[in-house]
């Protein structure tokens, strides 16, 4: 299957006098996975959009495969889009509505029969060809939907929240199909959700998109363990970055009654009384010492969602509540007093008034 990369260059989206995306710059290479990420009305499927040409682009470049396509129709850019709805006709078969598009393209019958087989048997349809969509589960309807893409043999596949209408079960499995869907077919695949589990798991790299600007794009560890912002720190991880109000000095985040002493290198960034925000993962708060230079944090225990697998405490700490993610047998009351421990090196800081991460 044909790859293509795509280039984004200072896109920019406007209704009127209305702003939504706002000086976007990508770069996806040839047979990636991007993902884009972040809450409703962030301006993500309005950017999956305008690169499948379905959304007039008021200002950048979008080059697919080296070309710039921004005057091109969306059946001239070799994209095919999969939406959140099926968008299956009812009346067709799972054969006839993967194969419509050909049809109408004047692709040979021949060649029509072949595409469709082949994209069944990827997708484990082959035995619900002569099916009609009624008889059909959720997750076979979708596993329609991306054969249609399919068969079309487009250079970018562009993946609409198509799980959004799926059971946790389902979307699970579905992930799962997209997933080893790309490693068969090593194809260029721009997936939007607003579930920072399906991006975590199913991307190369990772654009995490609020109120139409690009926070951050890269890999998922980076993004995870390396947050550019506050807003990706807490978009992030389930549950997400504990971020406390903070100053530092004499090399620590002064926090309440807390003082936590941080990297050299990292303290050395943050100006004299400049307003922080220091931030910890859930994950890295534990009740025993791991290594020789982990930081004491007395804490008192506030409430606990035991999830089978792990327990979830909310605990004071000085006059902030964290969020700590224990072992399943964790189950003190409320009240208990305790001692976090943790690794200098798992605190990060954020300037309080524009969210951006101060790094070592």
């Amino acid at each position: 299957m044909t790859q293509s990369g795509l280039r984004l260059r200072d896109i920019k989206k406007s209704y009127g006098r209305l702003a939504v995306i706002h000086g976007v710059d990508l770069d996806i290479e040839p047979g990636e996975f991007v993902v884009f990420v972040g809450p409703s009305g962030c301006g993500k499927t309005t950017l999956l959009r305008m690169i499948a040409g379905l959304e007039d682009i008021s200002s950048g470049d979008l080059s697919i495969g080296g070309q710039v396509v921004n005057e091109l129709p969306p059946s001239e850019r070799g994209v095919a889009m999969v939406f959140q709805s099926y968008a299956l006709y009812p009346h067709k078969t799972v054969y006839d509505n993967m194969a419509f598009g050909l049809k109408i393209a004047k692709v040979p019958k021949d060649e029509i029969q072949r595409r469709v087989h082949e994209a069944a048997g990827i997708l484990q349809l082959t035995d619900y060809l002569q099916r009609l969509p009624k008889a059909l589960s959720g997750g076979q309807r979708q596993r329609v939907a991306i054969g249609r893409a399919i068969v079309r043999q487009p250079q970018v596949f562009l993946f609409d929240e198509p799980l959004s209408n799926l059971d946790a079960q389902l979307r699970h499995e579905m992930r799962v199909e997209i997933k080893r869907l790309h490693q068969r077919l090593g194809a260029t695949i721009i997936y939007v959700t607003h579930d920072q589990v399906e991006a975590m798991t199913l991307a190369d790299r990772i654009a995490v998109l609020q109120a139409g600007r690009l926070m951050q794009y890269d890999t998922p560890d980076a993004i995870y363990n390396q947050p550019a912002a506050t807003f990706v720190a807490g978009f992030t991880g389930a549950p997400p970055m504990n971020l406390s109000p903070c100053t530092v000095a004499d090399g620590a985040a002064q926090l309440g009654g807390l003082r936590l002493p941080l990297p050299a290198a990292l303290a050395a960034r943050a100006a004299p009384g400049q307003a922080l925000q220091v931030g910890v993962r859930p994950e890295n708060l534990r009740l025993a010492r791991g290594h020789d230079d982990d930081l004491e944090i007395p804490a008192q225990v506030q409430l606990t969602e035991p999830l089978g697998a792990e327990t979830l405490a909310t605990l004071a700490c000085g006059n902030t509540e964290w969020v700590a993610r224990l072992p399943a047998q964790f189950r003190e009351p409320h009240g208990t007093n305790l001692t976090l421990h943790v690794r200098p090196g798992h605190l990060h800081l954020f300037d309080a008034a524009s969210g951006n991460a101060l790094r070592a």
